[in-house]
């Protein structure tokens, strides 16, 4: 990748749309977890046919979300895709100055929320087949904090800096060979005012 951001600011409605798509959102993931694959590749992951799979990714591609990657084999026919940044993000202050694009904003923010509930309920059905390990680390917390605009923002910046350290550390395990028990995991975090 040439000259990768840490994360992509998602800042224009047409970028947002693109990636809020639910094939393309779970396509974009699957790019961030591979770092690179093929259309047939992700298509067998999706259970969705090749062609379709295709055409979203250049629809990602077209907004810059992901890129052509160096071929990973001798076959000239395939494309190979990599994520054009480390990962995104999307702030609410980039669309607050139009309804059309606060109205775009709540919707993406709703599917992401929907797909992290989904995969979260995959794993509360599947928990059964999980290690004792791998189900006595998994989290599931709530915490209820009096905080200020000002704090809530430290503590979302702190949380993000623990993740990164262990993103990093993960994957440059996994580049030095150590892959042995290591799995995919998932870190979702909500921080928001309300009011009982």
């Amino acid at each position: 990748m040439t000259d990768r951001d840490r994360d992509r600011r998602i800042k224009d409605v047409g970028t947002l749309k693109a990636i809020a798509h639910p094939l393309r959102a779970q396509l974009y993931r699957l790019l961030i977890l591979n770092r690179v694959a093929t259309a047939s590749q992700l298509a067998d992951q999706v259970d969705e046919a090749p062609s379709l799979v295709s055409y979203h990714l250049r629809k990602l591609a077209e907004h810059g979300l992901i890129e052509e990657a160096e071929p990973r084999s001798g076959d000239g026919r395939e494309r190979w895709w990599q994520p054009a940044s480390e990962g995104l993000s999307i702030h609410d202050e980039d669309f607050r100055d139009a309804p059309e694009k606060a109205a775009a904003h709540s919707a993406a923010s709703r599917l992401f929320f929907d797909q992290h509930v989904d995969m979260y309920r995959r794993y509360l059905e599947e928990r059964a087949h999980w290690s004792d390990e791998w189900t006595s680390a998994s989290d599931n917390s709530e915490w209820l904090l009096r905080l200020t605009p000002a704090e809530l923002a430290e503590l979302s910046k702190e949380m993000y800096a623990v993740v990164r350290k262990y993103e990093e550390s993960g994957r440059a395990a996994v580049a030095a060979g150590d892959t042995e028990g290591r799995e995919n995991v998932a870190v979702h975090t909500y921080g928001f005012p309300f009011r009982v």
